[in-house]
Parts: C-alpha cells; sequence; structure tokens
C-alpha cells in the first residue's frame, strides 16, 4: 500500500520543491493549497517533472468549513495517511482580518493548522510524521490574550503577528509530541531559515529597499529552504525524534525561555480553546 502525504501551501516556491521531493520518494501526495491558477500550474509541473501521484485539492485555512471539507474528502478518499507538512504561512503588510474580528496571519499559520492536524490525527497510520514549519522569528513571538486580535495597520505589526503565530505553532507541536508519544507519531518543527521568497516583501518602500539590497543575496533559494522540512519527512533517522526543532536538517536547542514558560503554554490552550467556542468548532 503506497504511503499518503498531505502538505499545506504545497503551491509556493518552498512549497514546490518540499512537493516535489514527496512525490519523487513515492508517496501519494495531497497538495492541500488556496484555489488559484498558480496552484494547478505548480501541481501541473511538479506531475510534468516527476510522473508521480499528485492530488490537487482545496484548502482555505481561514476558514473551519473549507477544512472540514478538506478532512472529509481525505477521509472519504485516503481513510490512512502518514505525512502531514504543515508548510502553509502568510505575511501581509497590512491588517488582514477574518470576519471583522480575528488577524489573518495567525488564523492561518496557527489556527488553521491547529484544526487541520487536530481533525487528521484519527487518520494517521503508525509511524505516522507531521512536520510543522516554523520561523526563527519564534525568539521575538509572545503569548498574549490579544493574540489573535488584529491590530494596528502596519506592517511592523504584521511582522509582530507573525512572529507570534509561529511561536503558537511551536508551542502546539510541543504538546502534540507529548501528546502522541505513545502512539509512534512523530511532530518536529523545520525551520527553514531566511528564504527568498515572496513572502519577505511588505510593500513599503523603504522595507523592500533594504531587503533587496542588503539581505535577499544572502537568503537561501526555495530549493535550499526546504531541505530540513524534506530531511525531517523522510529520513529513517529524523523518524526516531519527536518533539525537536530542527535547522539545516540537524536538531538544535530550543530558547529555554520558551521552553521554560509554562504560563505562555497554558494560555495559548486556554485562548484556543476559548477561539473554538467562541467559533462554534466542534473538535
Amino acid at each position: 500500500m503506497k504511503k499518503v502525504a498531505i502538505v499545506t501551501g504545497a503551491n509556493g516556491d518552498m512549497g514546490g520543491e518540499i512537493t516535489k521531493a514527496i512525490v519523487k520518494a513515492g508517496y501519494i501526495t495531497i497538495m492541500a493549497c488556496f484555489p488559484s491558477q498558480k496552484s494547478e500550474q505548480t501541481c501541473a509541473k511538479i506531475q510534468k517533472e516527476t510522473n508521480g501521484e499528485i492530488v490537487l485539492l482545496p484548502l482555505d485555512l481561514a476558514s473551519p468549513e473549507s477544512i472540514f471539507n478538506f478532512v472529509e474528502k481525505i477521509t472519504n478518499d485516503y481513510p490512512q495517511i502518514d505525512l502531514l507538512i504543515n508548510n502553509a504561512g502568510v505575511l501581509y503588510p497590512k491588517r488582514k482580518d477574518v470576519d471583522g474580528k480575528w488577524d489573518y496571519t495567525t488564523m492561518v499559520n496557527y489556527f488553521g493548522h491547529y484544526i487541520l492536524t487536530t481533525k487528521l490525527l484519527p487518520l494517521f497510520r503508525e509511524g505516522g510524521r507531521i512536520v510543522n514549519v516554523v520561523s526563527l522569528t519564534y525568539r521575538y513571538g509572545k503569548i498574549e490574550p490579544q493574540l489573535f486580535e488584529y491590530g494596528r495597520n502596519s506592517w511592523v505589526q504584521q511582522v509582530r503577528n507573525y512572529s507570534n503565530s509561529k511561536l503558537a505553532l511551536l508551542y502546539f507541536s510541543l504538546d502534540l509530541a507529548e501528546q502522541l508519544k505513545e502512539k509512534n507519531i512523530t511532530v518536529n518543527c523545520s525551520d527553514p531559515g531566511i528564504v527568498g521568497t515572496k513572502i519577505i516583501a511588505m510593500n513599503s518602500s523603504i522595507f523592500d529597499k533594504i531587503v533587496e539590497v542588503f539581505a535577499r543575496p544572502f537568503m537561501k533559494s526555495p530549493k535550499n529552504g526546504a531541505k530540513t522540512t524534506i530531511y525531517l519527512a523522510l529520513n529513517k533517522n529524523a523518524g526516531k525524534i519527536s518533539g525537536g526543532y530542527f535547522e539545516n536538517a540537524k536538531q538544535i536547542p530550543i530558547l529555554n525561555r520558551v521552553l521554560q514558560n509554562s504560563d505562555e503554554r497554558e494560555l495559548l490552550r486556554k485562548l484556543t480553546q476559548d477561539l473554538l467556542r467562541e467559533r462554534n468548532i466542534s473538535l
């Protein structure tokens, strides 16, 4: 029986590289992407290059309804899965909200992946792997009562929201690794480093010019940025580790400030459960 993998944000520059590697490894690969012409083009390109088994399915991580529809489709067509790569990530230059209440970046990067992963857990085969793509910016993140609320309309605020969302995804990964310890399902975090994708653009003439001149030449290519995620997904030794944080295909320590901050971690759990109740979402 062929293994089944799901990759969110598979139509992005780095997501496409990840997807290609998973397909070449022989997985039936589900490209979970926001519906767009780019998604279709990326899927067709990877299909042509690999001649593998690829399925493109729509997924809007800001919409619980879209997530539930996606999970229902997976459950009906692929009742057992082996690999979930939560790769999708957004960073908007200006304030973008969900239903006029919640920050779009946080809802996609953390909350949407939280719902998706939780709903898919019953489908995992023993030995399955979950890889959450985080960011070195988690170091600057903070979990506060206003985590999900959208704030000021500035790119500075959006960068803060991005950092907070990636810290939240890291905490969720640690909780999930503990929860799944006895089920032989591993959960690890992949830090791709600073990758020269389109996400590093804020539509700010000053910010973007500084990035182009001083930073972009030193950024990783999407192919290099994808290597750690691919390692965690496919490497035999990586399958023996859970609850780890990896950079450049090597496990590195998580900041003690984060590991020892049980108050922040508990607050995130509470805020998440409160939002699930507020939005009438049953997991």
